[in-house]
């Protein structure tokens, strides 16, 4: 593949949860920095899973980012708390505003190196926007796999857990994914804690794993108790 050298250009590092998505981050970043260019990383507000000012992987590595408002027209303000840095590095980039996209398009068309991460499916396995869009602009695309929890298999989408089950993919969902849990969430097949590997998403007290496609399917597939729609 020939490499872009002569102008600036977007990555996009996607993938389910466990994917190893941020982990390519860093790798990418610290690649950068030894290469002696300039860095700024950055993360939304909402994800203060390590450290307000961290961005970090599962794995325990973690680089110091600037915070920024994820809401509305808040993704700009990554424009304004740069100082000359020509990579430009946003994690958790799901969980910004669609006006990320044009914010990156303004990077990468003033010569910078954007490397976006973030999962691009909910747990229903619909886009999780902006990824989508983001992607579909982006020079680079790498959509990374983790191991299904259920099954063993590639993992390739997002579960939501609820006392230990996998959330029900068939239920209405508020209008913005992020923002509260809907009451009265069936349950599916539960595993031991100690088997079952999850992640709580950006400080909201919900949890997800990774599954193959046809784990998602069997899982949500589930009568629902006696009294509930």
């Amino acid at each position: 593949m020939h490499a872009i050298t002569g102008s600036g250009w977007i990555e996009v590092i996607s993938g389910s949860m466990f994917s190893g998505k941020t982990e390519e981050l860093l790798r990418r970043l610290r690649r950068a920095e030894i290469a002696g260019q300039d860095i700024a990383v950055f993360t939304p507000a909402l994800d203060d899973r390590y450290g307000e000012t961290t961005i970090g992987s599962h794995n325990g590595r973690s680089w110091e980012a600037t915070v920024v408002d994820n809401e509305g027209e808040g993704p700009w303000e990554l424009v304004d708390e740069l100082n000359g840095e020509m990579v430009v590095a946003i994690d958790e980039a799901n969980f910004f505003s669609g006006a990320l996209v044009e914010v990156c398009q303004t990077l990468a068309e003033d010569d910078r190196r954007v490397i976006v991460s973030g999962t691009d499916q909910t747990y229903r396995g619909e886009p999780f926007d902006p990824l989508p869009d983001l992607m579909a602009v982006a020079e680079y695309v790498d959509k990374l796999q983790a191991i299904c929890a259920e099954c063993g298999e590639p993992a390739t989408r997002n579960q939501r857990l609820i006392e230990g089950g996998a959330r029900p993919r068939g239920r209405p969902d508020v209008p913005r994914r992020r923002r509260g849990e809907l009451p009265g969430a069936l349950p599916a097949l539960s595993r031991r804690p100690s088997r079952l590997r999850t992640v709580d998403t950006g400080g909201t007290g919900k949890r997800r794993r990774a599954a193959a496609r046809r784990s998602a399917i069997a899982t949500v597939n589930v009568a629902p108790p006696q009294g509930r729609p």
